[in-house]
């Protein structure tokens, strides 16, 4: 219970500080830099204190080994669907953001290449579908 109140304080600081930092130091000129690298300095900071406190203590072995092994087979699976879907679906909200403001550009001024337009928006949203259907492979 003591590691659960620890590390929301601890959580909490290292969000409150940096913002404050920043919302101080807006008036300075590289005010930004400066909140960034507190904000990464009290994020690894935090991410260092929680291994600490979370992976310290008695180790037990295993019942049955192969058990645990499917288990963490099993996690790896779906950490693995989880990245291949949200980095795919990152990447075509980036590239859909790009092609569909130069697809608006170019209908503003000749609306005759709709259809092109159009092909070259939903390319790139295939690219979640994509990442989609690998995660769906993945856990299949």
């Amino acid at each position: 219970m003591a590691t659960k109140i620890i590390l929301a304080v601890i959580l909490l600081c290292s969000i409150i500080i940096p913002v404050g930092g920043f919302l101080l130091s807006k008036r300075k000129e590289g005010g930004f830099k400066a909140a960034l690298g507190c904000n990464l300095f009290f994020f690894f900071g935090t991410l260092l204190v929680a291994d600490i406190l979370l992976f310290s203590g008695n180790v037990q072995a295993a019942g049955d080994a192969a058990e645990a092994a499917a288990s963490s087979v099993d996690g790896w699976r779906y950490m693995a669907a989880a990245l291949s879907t949200g980095i795919a679906c990152i990447g075509a909200g980036i590239a859909v953001a790009s092609a569909a403001s130069a697809a608006l550009g170019a209908l503003s001024e000749d609306s005759s290449i709709m259809g092109k337009a159009l092909i070259f928006v939903a390319l790139a949203e295939s690219i979640a579908l994509y990442g989609l259907l690998i995660s769906f492979s993945i856990l299949g």
